[in-house]
């Protein structure tokens, strides 16, 4: 299993930095989300200061942006890189495609295959110089004059994973993709009842021949002192409650019976009212959906909940390298990882 780190690079003058403390750790990759800041942006930092770590978007939104504007980024990513940019792509939810991006938002599943479609077709044509030809339901594309084509680079096979908490997702990530991530939202009976089945149906039925690779950030409740603890219950406690509102993600609640508490959370989430929403997920739930341990038995705890289930797995968990405390955490847990 190989252990990673996902960052919400708020400052773009630290991905440098940050990335060469990643690979001085030991880790095996580094994750840039997207929330309040472009994700591609601190990646090309990360790529000039480092030699080894993978390095991906987990996840970039993909439909406000056109797959010819992504395949050029993912591109020079990869170039910049030298081969170790993994392009990791997500739908959001529809809000937020069509209120916070003005951007449409049609039949997800359908529009994610078109879009990758697109890319690998976009890729190819920047690869060999064939004619671009590509026309979808969402997307068409026709060959681009010459000054708008980039060079072919050695490393054109890019790597694409997409996100997903449903069946619909997991089944195109086996058809067509080279790895899935899987939301932190989860439970590990969720992933071995549900999602596996259908990323190996998706992948029986497509054509790739080599394994699809699955990782997670996992939520982490942790602490040094029963302050501590605390603290990080309630904090991980907001973050389940905050996915357990979208009424899209329901299904990961049905199959434990909790499925009664999402109509409470939508409507605590419609009125703003954010700090009472964590006191509906119980204990129970929180030690179902997170692992719960002492910072040196988090990484033990990892394996043994989901060695056989992730290739690639990290912590939910700030990676703060100036917090000399978290700094420890992190430190023990890519020594016992990776040893």
């Amino acid at each position: 299993m190989k252990f990673d780190v996902t960052v919400f690079a708020d400052d773009l003058n630290k991905a440098g930095p940050l990335a060469c403390v990643v690979e001085d750790f030991g880790f095996d990759g580094l994750w840039v989300a997207e929330a309040a800041h472009n994700p591609f942006l601190p990646l090309s930092h990360a790529a000039l200061a480092s030699n080894r770590i993978s390095l991906g978007t987990a996840i970039a939104v993909a439909f406000p942006r056109s797959p010819m504007a992504m395949a050029q980024t993912a591109w020079d990513l990869a170039a910049l890189s030298q081969g170790r940019f993994i392009l990791g792509l997500g739908t959001q939810i529809k809000p937020h495609i069509t209120k916070r991006f003005s951007a449409n938002w049609g039949k997800p599943v359908t529009q994610l295959r078109e879009y990758i479609e697109s890319l690998r077709i976009i890729w190819r044509s920047f690869r060999t110089g064939e004619a671009l030809d590509y026309e979808g339901e969402y997307y068409r594309f026709s060959s681009p004059e010459p000054p708008f084509s980039p060079a072919p680079n050695p490393w054109p096979q890019i790597p694409i994973f997409i996100a997903g908490v449903n069946t619909g997702m997991a089944r195109l990530a086996g058809q067509i993709c080279d790895g899935f991530h899987v939301h932190s939202f989860h439970t590990p009976r969720y992933l071995r009842e549900v999602l596996l089945p259908a990323l190996e149906a998706g992948r029986r039925s497509g054509d790739f021949g080599q394994p699809l690779s699955i990782s997670c950030a996992v939520f982490v409740v942790t602490g040094e002192d029963a302050e501590e603890i605390e603290a990080s219950k309630r904090l991980t406690k907001s973050q389940i409650a905050f996915y357990a509102s979208t009424l899209s993600y329901r299904k990961v609640l049905e199959l434990h019976g909790w499925a009664d508490i999402v109509p409470r959370l939508n409507a605590l989430l419609r009125r703003q009212r954010w700090n009472e929403m964590h006191a509906l997920i119980s204990e129970d739930m929180l030690e179902t959906f997170a692992l719960v341990a002492a910072p040196a038995e988090l990484p033990y705890k990892l394996r043994e909940r989901y060695d056989g289930l992730l290739d690639r797995a990290g912590f939910y968990f700030p990676f703060e390298p100036d917090d000399r405390a978290k700094r420890t955490i992190w430190q023990q847990a890519a020594k016992a990882m990776t040893s």
